[in-house]
């Protein structure tokens, strides 16, 4: 955000928000950044050896979360084809950079 900020010439003082900032340039929404770097740690996951323990983490969202807004059903992966996606390192790079935000919960 700091370098957002330098780019606009705007500081803290000027008390304008980090939202309006990242709109304004035509920055990502910064949940959908964090999601993405989510996303290609589960690739890195899927795409690791078996032994490996960092592999044996389920798949599971929030308890209270809808199960129908996990990131990668929003990319229009269903869970069983999940590891065969992520397998394709090329493939998942490009699924990820079209990965849609999150629906507004309002």
């Amino acid at each position: 955000m700091s370098l957002l900020r330098r780019v606009t010439g705007l500081s803290l003082r000027n008390r304008v928000r980090s939202s309006f900032i990242r709109e304004e340039l035509g920055a990502d929404p910064l949940l959908l950044r964090v999601e993405r770097s989510q996303m290609r740690w589960l690739g890195h996951l899927v795409r690791m050896s078996p032994g490996r323990l960092p592999g044996h983490v389920p798949l599971v969202g929030d308890p209270g979360e809808d199960p129908g807004h996990t990131a990668w059903e929003r990319l229009g992966i269903p869970q069983e084809q999940l590891d065969k996606v992520a397998g394709e390192r090329e493939v998942w790079a490009s699924l990820l950079r079209l990965l849609p935000p999150r629906p507004d919960p309002r």
